[in-house]
């Protein structure tokens, strides 16, 4: 009597093993994959942070430049009434410097304090 070979036949452990390798492939391309973006995404906030740094650059030399053209100027002996307006105008202008986020409250009450004390 012939006895048969029992367990797992040889396109049995084949198929078995094709598969894993296959699985195993899509995971590597999959991990790749993910790398591969993970890498675009930290070089656009790179890019997103230098923007950034040279936007508060601009914005703090607008700051310098604009606190220099606020400045005012020394004012010869006026008639009272024209001070008035001029300080009016001056007030206008720093309270539409703050209503465009311009100036922070601190600066606008300095630039305000400064503009009423005469100075």
């Amino acid at each position: 009597m012939r006895m048969r070979r029992r367990g797992p036949s040889l396109l049995g452990v084949a198929a078995v093993a094709g598969t894993a390798a296959y699985v195993g492939n899509k995971s590597a391309q999959k991990g790749a994959q993910q790398q591969a973006n993970e890498q675009a995404q930290n070089q656009q906030l790179a890019d997103l942070e230098q923007q950034n740094a040279a936007l508060a650059a601009q914005q703090q030399m607008l700051l310098a430049q604009q606190a220099a053209a606020a400045a005012p100027a020394p004012v010869a002996a006026a008639p009272a009434a024209p001070a008035q307006s001029d300080m009016m105008v001056q007030l206008k202008q720093f309270a539409d410097l703050h209503a465009a986020g311009v100036l922070t409250d601190e600066e606008f009450a300095a630039a305000k304090a400064k503009v009423l004390a005469g100075g």
